[in-house]
């Protein structure tokens, strides 16, 4: 199995190194500073407990890739850079290869099949960061994630197992599972913070709002009669195989949310997150004006250009529809 990897940031800058170190074929898709970065001094890795620092052919399109049964292709881009990575696969010849969807969100498998017959989804439990080109920093200890993988829209398939195992040798924990997408459900639950953790920082009054978008998702989910699994701090794999560790001379640059903002990539996934919440509750007629609101308060980071963390608790509550106390 050749793995492509079409999307070298936290994530895959992560996976792809470890496989690479792991003795597997890895094809990364990068761009700009990125991949200049990656073909000079190949991809570093950060981790609890070393640097690792791996070579691996590294490509601007999948153009440039002459695909093969084997491969197995990860899509790990963001979740509103999927239409333009779809894109690019199709005018490259893929057709039946397995596509893993290793992406936060759920709304990516969907529009995968419509392009694509052989659409898995992969919940990526994998503390990461990426800020540097050519360098990502991996905070998991003693595995670097946890991955759920699974056929989409349910069951698994020998590409699930094949992958799992190929993952395991590289030291993340992957499991093939049936019911992939209530595992995606319950990581989609998760990331509703980010966007607040984003705009306020980490803290007591983020962990506070998320909370309250929490609860209004769930009353959406159940509303929508979607079935979702924890797959948070109260995972029993979690104390086990992946543990947040501290990374020497590093300090977490905090969500995928709060890391696109900082690098300045002019977009946010808040659409497919709490956008998520925000579509079902329409199609379902359940209300959900805090989700709502978390639209309205990306729109506004990008529109002024803020930084993480700017934005005090008040106007943050303010934005999405909280009366003071």
């Amino acid at each position: 199995m050749r793995v492509i990897v079409h999307g070298i940031g936290a994530i895959g800058g992560t996976v792809a190194a470890t496989l690479a170190l792991a003795g597997h074929e890895v094809v990364g898709i990068a761009r700009g500073a990125q991949l200049a970065a990656i073909r000079a001094q190949g991809m570093v890795v950060r981790t609890p407990d070393r640097v690792l620092t791996a070579r691996f052919d590294c490509v601007a399109d999948p153009s440039e890739i002459t695909f093969r049964p084997d491969d197995a292709i990860l899509l790990t881009v963001k979740s509103q850079q999927t239409e333009a990575a779809l894109d690019q696969l199709a005018r490259a010849g893929v057709t039946d290869q397995p596509l893993f969807c290793a992406q936060n969100g759920v709304a990516n498998e969907r529009r995968a099949l419509r392009r694509f017959p052989n659409v898995h989804g992969v919940t990526v439990m994998m503390p990461a960061d990426y800020l540097t080109p050519g360098e990502a920093v991996c905070y998991g200890t003693p595995h670097h994630g946890i991955f759920d993988i699974g056929c989409y829209p349910g069951g698994t398939d020998a590409a699930d197992t094949a992958l799992a195992a190929v993952l395991n040798t590289a030291g993340i924990a992957a499991f093939a599972d049936p019911s992939v997408m209530e595992s995606k459900y319950g990581k989609l639950l998760m990331n509703l913070q980010n966007i607040v953790e984003t705009a306020i920082g980490a803290g007591e009054a983020a962990r506070r709002l998320h909370a309250l978008l929490e609860a209004e998702a769930k009353t959406v989910l159940t509303a929508a009669g979607i079935t979702w699994r924890d797959v948070g701090a109260s995972d029993p794999r979690r104390a086990e195989l992946m543990r947040m560790g501290k990374v020497a001379g590093v300090q977490r640059a905090g969500s995928s949310t709060a890391q696109s903002l900082a690098r300045q990539t002019g977009s946010l996934e808040t659409d497919f997150l709490n956008g998520e919440i925000a579509l079902l509750g329409r199609l379902h007629g359940v209300p959900a004006p805090l989700n709502t609101g978390a639209l309205r308060l990306a729109a506004r980071l990008l529109r002024e250009g803020l930084a993480p963390g700017a934005l005090p608790v008040s106007e943050v509550e303010a934005m999405l529809g909280i009366q003071p106390a």
